[in-house]
């Protein structure tokens, strides 16, 4: 068994540990972010009540991942982050208690990959910014991860939009409660083409379709944050089938 394959096993089987402090830090959490800001939240129905669920949000702030960890009350959200908040000392601490991961960008980290694909197959909930970096002017061009992780693990995927928060931490430095706002859009599963089998192309034109369904999520008057995907007019859905869709239309 390859080190990262052993790796992944004993952090799968310490989840409900984590989930037992989850209990206690999630209601911290929650009393500390409804204490410094005010905040929105819309759209929870479109959230699955359990299987395997990936929360596929914007990133235009570092708080984004905090707000997504609050959004939900039944549910634990475990975040894949970045190897480099191993660096700050608290969110390292909070990583580590909560039981996140983190996956080394610019490579193809495949203990990430396998993690993310089992905690779905467990029936966790992942959050995940397809982009793989903040981008504070919009939504930018994604890496194809969730397209493969959730084929993988057949998961949801809720794109959940995160706005208002540019401005966050120059609010609480003034004494003013920070806003925000959070809107989860329709979940969706990806269509998988005959056979199974995902060329790059597939994953491609899946993410596309994703970007859109997310740029959708996000109110009309802050369309700024859709980036690229401004024109939602040309959304398409080929690849997507819908939770909430008709049963013929699956």
């Amino acid at each position: 068994m390859s080190d990262h394959v052993e790796a992944v096993a004993a952090y799968l089987a310490r989840q409900p540990v984590y989930d037992r402090r989850r209990r206690w830090l999630h209601a911290f959490l929650r009393g500390l972010v409804d204490t410094l800001s005010r905040g929105e939240i819309t759209g929870l129905e479109h959230l699955p009540p359990a299987g395997g669920t990936i929360l596929m949000m914007n990133h235009a702030s570092a708080i984004d991942p905090v707000l997504c960890t609050r959004l939900v009350a039944t549910r634990y959200v475990i975040t894949m982050a970045k190897r480099e908040t191993l660096r700050n000392p608290p969110i390292a601490l909070f990583n580590a208690l909560w039981g996140n991961f983190t996956v080394q960008r610019g490579l193809v980290d495949r203990s990430a990959l396998h993690s993310t694909i089992e905690l779905l197959r467990q029936g966790q909930m992942v959050l995940i910014a397809p982009e793989g970096t903040r981008n504070r002017a919009g939504l930018g061009p994604p890496r194809d991860g969730v397209a493969y992780v959730a084929a993988r693990a057949e998961a949801w995927v809720v794109p959940v939009a995160v706005v208002g928060t540019d401005h966050w931490w120059q609010r609480l430095l003034t004494l003013r409660p920070a806003r925000w706002r959070v809107h989860c859009g329709r979940a969706f599963r990806f269509r998988l083409p005959p056979g199974g089998k995902i060329s790059r192309a597939d994953r491609d034109r899946m993410m596309q379709e994703a970007m859109y369904q997310l740029a959708l999520a996000m109110p009309p008057e802050y369309a700024r944050y859709r980036g690229v995907y401004h024109d939602v007019a040309q959304a398409t859905t080929t690849t997507l089938l819908f939770a909430d869709a008709p049963p013929q239309a699956l």
